[in-house]
């Protein structure tokens, strides 16, 4: 069997059409995983409703004592993790209502959608792919431009080529956007207009610095870097070998979903660690900003996993392994298959103007 002609994987296709195919695989992954992050969130306020909740947290990992009238969680859109201040008395309290008993996964789907309308099934996403979507586009079109970059404009060879661009596109939209979800954070829980954010910005800038816009920064790096560098470095390799496998020149769209399916899954499993710091710092810092009040003195991501480790050892680091590989891995199968997708029709589709050109 003769080799196969080396294919350039973003031969023919601009950065804006590698952002749109970005784009469009970002929003077809949220449509598919929010469901199952709702109903996840549906199912743990139909165990610890509301009063509960605010009860049990009520001192925080900071040692805070917060007002019984609201409450901090984790919302997934299958892109990105969001604090999600629910306020007492305000709309977002239907998350933990439970008009409904549900027996199961399967069973709250069936009466989430017959009692309160398909349209539930996605509530609260709109807010988070304002900032889910560009971060996406930014990380993955980054990807592509600096693999490309490392492998063909500057000659470098060798697997880790993928695990190197993985890592520095990650950390570029990371920084890009941690600052937003902190501003976005501070909008939802203060309900400030506009020009009282600006105002309190200029306040915060002012007291601790342009650092600390970027609070939370650090442990989203130490898992989402990783992370990305780890699912790059074995997308790669899992495609390629399924390419040979079959004997195609490009990975089908069949492929790229298996590919990213398991490189995302093992992703996951290596990072989760930093996943539960990283839970645990986020939700702090949620609670600080909802209560408005100063972090001089942050609990660093190394304190945090010390403590995880002595309260309830080398489990506790692991904990929510398989709601993460659940969430993980069909998300990283839908983006990733979506954007190759793309890239290959938009590739086509600029081949067909050449032709016709000429």
């Amino acid at each position: 069997m003769g080799e196969r002609p080396v294919v350039t994987p973003s031969a023919g296709i601009t950065p804006v059409q590698q952002m749109l195919a970005s784009g469009t695989g970002a929003l077809l992954t949220s449509v598919f995983v929010t469901p199952l992050d709702v109903v996840k969130i549906r199912l743990q306020a139909q165990q610890t409703p509301f009063y509960q909740a605010l009860a049990a947290d009520s001192a925080s990992w900071s040692g805070v004592i917060r007002p019984a009238k609201w409450k901090c969680f984790l919302y997934c859109n299958g892109l990105m993790d969001h604090i999600y201040v629910c306020q007492y008395g305000a709309s977002c309290t239907s998350w933990y209502k439970t008009p409904t008993h549900f027996s199961g996964t399967l069973d709250a789907f069936v009466k989430i959608t017959r009692n309160e309308g398909v349209r539930s099934l996605w509530s609260g996403l709109p807010p988070t792919l304002v900032m889910a979507v560009p971060a996406t586009v930014i990380y993955f079109t980054c990807y592509d431009q600096l693999r490309d970059l490392l492998r063909y404009g500057m000659g470098f060879q060798g697997n880790y080529i993928p695990l190197v661009a993985g890592g520095l596109a990650r950390l570029g939209a990371v920084s890009v956007i941690s600052p937003l979800e902190l501003v976005r954070t501070k909008m939802q829980s203060q309900k400030l207009t506009y020009s009282e954010l600006r105002v309190c910005i200029r306040s915060s800038v002012a007291q601790d610095g342009w650092l600390s816009l970027w609070r939370g920064w650090g442990p989203t790096v130490l898992r989402d870097v990783p992370f990305s560098a780890l699912y790059w470095f074995n997308y790669e390799l899992v495609k390629a070998q399924l390419c040979d496998q079959y004997d195609v020149s490009q990975a089908t769209f069949s492929i790229s979903f298996t590919a990213g399916a398991i490189s995302g899954a093992v992703a996951a499993i290596m990072t989760l660690p930093f996943d539960v710091v990283k839970t645990r710092r986020q939700i702090q810092l949620g609670e600080m900003e909802t209560l408005g009040v100063p972090m001089k003195n942050p609990t660093s991501t190394w304190h945090i996993m010390r403590g995880i480790w002595a309260e309830s050892g080398y489990r506790g680091l692991f904990a929510g392994f398989l709601p993460r590989v659940i969430k993980v891995a069909p998300a990283c199968a839908v983006m990733i298959s979506t954007y190759e997708f793309g890239k290959i029709f938009f590739q086509k589709m600029n081949l067909d103007r050449e032709q016709q050109a000429c």
